[in-house]
């Protein structure tokens, strides 16, 4: 990318989104083309067309979408399977449409098998059954990954679809259903704390490890490949390490102050049991993570109680 490329951030107020603007503007780039929702519904092909009519974009970075945990994608599955693959197909379609010299699809590690070896592999992609909690969410994120492959064959478009692990950081949605694992327990025992409550209850058993990424490394990571990447297939963008959800627990337990027991309700799902990154595409590119999980928990708290201090 040039400084001078006029690049569009779908989803630009979301957690990844807001990122990689303050990670573009740190990096020069200032002609950011950003909507909000209420501006510009990606869902609606004939207002998608319309907008890359006007505008066209040099660079695109896909981050909308409908997102949130277990609870959120059990109890509202058609909605997570339509709005991930209508923003998917009218904005990588458009793209192509308009000559967007390349792109960044954001894709998640729940895209990936159930069961399958550790660290995961891209080419695992596909390679056996997707955990039903997700399901609907991880169908439709994938057909963005192969709308990218296609295209890529068919037309020699550069659009480069990035599995990431899971992503935490400021910026987050910590209310109800929308909540991830971290923005979850930070507000639960941020809440137990301030009630003086004896426990806090955990979905699960603890046992599951996820490959958490920071935000703003999510984001470093997504530029760098969008300044350097000449291949087009699938890049993974994670740790490659893993931390248990017990792990994870314990740790925010200990940052945010609450004394009370942790609870795991083993009546609720687990999930996928592990799900770790092999990072060694980007690892060979010359980009590693620069925010360890401790660290990233305290500059996430501190975020916290900054602008919540109790959600």
């Amino acid at each position: 990318m040039e400084k001078k490329s006029l690049i569009y951030v779908a989803g630009h107020t979301g957690l990844v989104g807001s990122a990689l603007v303050r990670v573009l503007r740190q990096k020069g780039y200032e002609r950011i083309l950003s909507r909000t929702r209420e501006e510009l519904d990606l869902t609606v092909q004939k207002d998608v067309e319309v907008f890359f009519q006007r505008e066209k974009p040099d660079y695109v970075f896909i981050c909308a979408g409908k997102t949130g945990g277990i609870s959120a994608n059990t109890n509202y599955p058609g909605e997570f399977i339509y709005r991930n693959a209508a923003i998917a197909v009218n904005l990588i379609f458009f793209s192509h449409l308009y000559n967007v010299k390349k792109l960044i699809y954001l894709g998640c590690s729940c895209m990936y098998p159930k069961f399958t070896p550790q660290p995961v592999k891209e080419e695992y992609l596909l390679a056996g059954a997707i955990e039903p909690t997700n399901r609907p969410y991880a169908v439709a994120k994938i057909l963005g990954v192969e709308l990218c492959l296609s295209y890529n064959r068919q037309y020699k478009t550069h659009f480069i679809p990035v599995i990431a692990g899971n992503i935490y950081g400021p910026g987050f949605s910590c209310h109800g259903e929308d909540a991830h694992v971290i923005p979850a327990l930070i507000r639960k025992m941020n809440d137990a704390g301030k009630k003086k409550a004896d426990k806090v209850s955990v979905w699960g058993s603890g046992k599951p490890e996820r490959d958490f990424i920071y935000v703003d490394d999510i984001a470093d990571a997504a530029v760098f490949l969008m300044e350097n990447r000449t291949g087009c297939e699938i890049i993974n963008v994670g740790t490659g390490r893993g931390v248990s959800i017990a792990r994870l627990a314990s740790d925010i337990k200990s940052i945010t102050g609450f004394k009370g027991e942790i609870i795991y309700d083993k009546s609720k799902p687990d999930g996928i049991p592990s799900r770790v990154l092999d990072v060694t595409k980007l690892t060979k590119l010359g980009w590693k993570h620069s925010v360890g999980i401790e660290r990233g928990l305290k500059l996430t708290w501190e975020w916290f109680k900054e602008k919540h201090g109790g959600c």
